[in-house]
């Protein structure tokens, strides 16, 4: 299949990654302790997968976008945009870079004599129709590169967002986006994905593997949350939201925010502390409200979307209303944990639950073991582990004794569900 319809720039990515790429790496800040990992990974290991997992808004696609900004050669694709879950797509668009690949490198590569056999590809002119009916052509690329690569050289592909793959696009039992079981020296993966089942991640692999799960670094990210918010304090842009597109929101309302903080009598630390605390070490939460808060100074008119944020937030630190990217976003969510082609019977039951138990308790103790819930909502164990099981992405585990405690990854995101009016099954005591 000819790849000549995706445009691509200069570094190589199709257009719209590229636009990803730069909105997400805007004015990074931190997240060191992630990048010291990866280059320890990639220094200690001849090949490999690394992969980045965290909670929905954590700052996993932040992170991947500001690796490949700093590492102008790694090929790049993404998975969350519409069209591009499919295994076919990811392999089209991939392979195209690597060919582009071995076009740059300085000596023409040569086909192995299987390859010859395969096909001829000793001008490698495009994609070829079959190269997305399983890995032998990626595979095949990965190799070739490898050979070719000076001994410092590494190919490093990353793919944001491995959780949003569509596991109908290929065979059942296959890896994600048909990923090598093997891979050939100096050919590097780093993913990035929400939490999930160690038997279910879809990965099939026998070649080295390191996880970092951001939740295991609370005041790492709580460091980072601070600096986020400082900069964008101190900055002379202010840095556009995850979900916003194109360009800097208006220098002006830097000013805003700090009027809005000086007609409240707060100061910048206790902002920043009070906001932090309430973010819950989420970036997505943060972006979304700290750009809401700022209100017009005078007649001036708002460069973004948000109501006036004095009817937003008249009162400091109660965000109980969510502004629209932060409900569209947790609209995508519930979605997710409640697809159409599913009975919900169980599922709205352990929602149910979930939302009004850790309504009642603080937000260390937000856990409810699935024990428990079989026992309110009168099922089977089994059952609701299941559930759970399904919904792993946008909750937080927490170890207690001999039990697995299971919370909302978020209260902002709790509470908004509780407003959703999900009915629980007949049998569910109501309260």
């Amino acid at each position: 299949m000819s790849s000549s319809h995706i445009t691509t720039n200069p570094r190589g990515h199709p257009t719209e990654f590229e636009e990803i790429i730069q909105e997400k790496s805007h004015n990074f800040v931190g997240r060191e302790f992630v990048f010291t990992a990866i280059n320890n990974f990639l220094h200690s290991h001849n090949q490999g997968y690394f992969t980045i997992i965290g909670a929905p808004g954590s700052g996993k696609s932040a992170i991947l976008a500001k690796f490949v900004t700093n590492n102008p050669q790694v090929i790049y694709y993404n998975a969350e945009l519409e069209g591009q879950n499919r295994a076919d797509e990811f392999l089209k668009v991939v392979c195209t870079q690597l060919i582009d690949w071995l076009h740059n490198l300085s000596t023409p590569p040569q086909p192995s004599p299987q390859a010859r056999r395969e096909q001829d590809f000793s001008q490698l002119g495009g994609v070829p129709d079959n190269a997305t009916e399983g890995s032998w052509f990626l595979s095949l690329l990965l190799q070739q590169i490898s050979d070719e690569l000076e001994p410092a050289q590494k190919l490093i592909i990353a793919i944001d967002g491995l959780n949003c793959i569509d596991r109908n696009s290929q065979p059942p039992g296959t890896n994600l986006f048909y990923l090598p079981r093997y891979l050939p020296d100096k050919v590097y993966f780093l993913l990035t994905r929400r939490p999930f089942l160690r038997e279910k991640s879809g990965l099939l692999i026998e070649t080295p593997s390191q996880s970092l799960d951001l939740a295991d670094y609370p005041e790492e990210n709580r460091q980072d949350i601070q600096a986020y918010i400082q900069n964008y304090l101190t900055l002379q842009e202010i840095p556009p939201t995850p979900l916003e597109k194109g360009g800097n929101i208006s220098p002006s309302l830097r000013e805003n925010l700090k009027s809005w903080l000086s007609n409240h009598q707060i100061s910048e630390q206790e902002f920043c502390d009070r906001l932090t605390t309430l973010s819950e070490n989420n970036f997505m939460y943060l972006s979304q409200i700290i750009s809401a808060i700022p209100s017009p100074v005078g007649d001036a008119p708002r460069t973004v979307s948000f109501a006036n944020a004095e009817n937003f937030y008249p009162i400091p630190f109660q965000y109980n209303q969510l502004p629209p990217g932060l409900e569209a976003y947790y609209q995508q969510h519930l979605h997710k944990m409640f697809p159409s082609e599913q009975k919900t019977e169980h599922s709205t039951d352990v929602l149910n639950v979930l939302i009004q138990q850790q309504k009642a308790i603080s937000v260390e103790a937000l856990a409810q073991p699935a024990a428990g819930i079989a026992q309110i909502i009168d099922t089977d164990e089994y059952e609701v582990e299941e559930v759970l099981q399904n919904w792993l992405e946008f909750l937080q585990q927490k170890p207690i004794a001999s039990e697995t405690h299971y919370s909302l990854y978020h209260s902002s995101f709790r509470d908004w569900l509780g407003k959703q009016q999900i009915k629980p099954s007949e049998k569910y005591p109501q309260t």
